[in-house]
């Protein structure tokens, strides 16, 4: 989790979550599901992130809850 979220860091997940496979060939059948989560985000990034496949945590009080 980062304290804040950026388009920059949600790249460079991206990238790391397409090499996974590469890295882990055991799961190389398996369905791979990334997330991001901040405390805050840069305007615009929630909706960059889901469109890049990935799930996004946000802080809701004291938790965290999708958005």
């Amino acid at each position: 989790m980062k304290s804040t979220l950026t388009v920059d860091d949600v790249r460079e997940h991206v990238q790391r979550v397409g090499q996974f496979k590469q890295f882990f060939p055991q799961y190389r059948d398996k369905i791979v599901m990334g997330a991001v989560a901040g405390i805050v985000s840069e305007e615009g990034v929630e909706v960059f992130a889901r469109e890049e496949g990935l799930f996004v945590l946000v802080q809701s009080g004291e938790t965290m809850r999708l958005a």
